[in-house]
């Protein structure tokens, strides 16, 4: 008998987009609200299928960046974040989506991209709870966005991304506390901060302030780990969390 000549199955290839923000000293994602089917009207992350075979994917997160947010992927921090290929997933068929996650400080008003009827930035923490239902597997993919940013505040400068260009560091304390959603106290905070050399430096000058003494300013130092780090307190088990 002739050997069985095996094929691979077919699959599409889709990205789909975490992008973060600080906006009034609290975590957002972006969301759009699809405008076609499958889940039309849900909200969901920003993302589509790769243009053509000869669309590389990192391309194609760029462009969905552009299409979809109006940014340029060039000037945030973007990171491969996982593949997504569950069976089921996505009524159309097998899609695989390989997540990208974006960060970024002050980010605008977002505009909808082609598949989408609205867009808007939602406070992640609704979507952590579950009070918004998304479509296909997006809660996920946004925890699992959320909680690799978080894991890498400690370890890793890329609190800074959510800073601008310079920063004080009460504003860098927000960056941690919005993320990592609990209270820090500002003389820990500030002697961890100090204690990591090359994590930031100084710049001048001081930036006025309404009430008392001008605060410092800083910009990212030329560390990118930071040792030691500085390590997430437990809400549950430390008195930071209550801070």
């Amino acid at each position: 008998m002739p050997e069985e000549t095996w094929s691979p199955p077919a699959a599409l290839i889709a990205v789909d987009l975490v992008i973060l923000t600080l906006r009034a000293s609290q975590l957002h994602v972006l969301l759009v609200q699809r405008g076609v089917e499958p889940y039309s009207g849900h909200q969901a992350l920003p993302g589509g299928f790769l243009k053509d075979v000869e669309e590389d994917v990192l391309t194609a997160a760029h462009r969905e960046l552009q299409e979809e947010a109006d940014l340029d992927g060039a000037r945030l921090h973007l990171e491969q974040l996982g593949a997504y290929g569950t069976p089921g997933r996505d009524p159309r068929g097998r899609v695989v989506s390989i997540a990208y996650l974006a960060i970024a400080p002050s980010l605008p008003e977002p505009v909808a991209g082609t598949d989408a009827s609205s867009a808007w930035w939602q406070p992640v923490d609704e979507v952590l709870s579950g009070k918004l239902q998304l479509a296909f597997d997006h809660q996920e993919i946004v925890e699992d966005g959320v909680e690799r940013a978080r894991a890498k505040l400690e370890h890793t400068a890329l609190a800074i991304a959510f800073c601008g260009d310079t920063f004080t560091i009460s504003e860098l304390q927000q960056v941690y506390e919005a993320v990592w959603g609990i209270r820090l106290d500002p003389r820990n905070f500030y002697r961890k901060v100090q204690g990591v050399s090359g994590f930031i430096e100084p710049v001048g000058p001081d930036r006025k302030a309404t009430r008392g003494r001008p605060a410092r300013l800083f910009r990212a130092g030329d560390r990118t780990a930071l040792h030691p780090p500085i390590a997430r307190p437990d809400p549950m088990m430390s008195n930071e969390g209550n801070n």
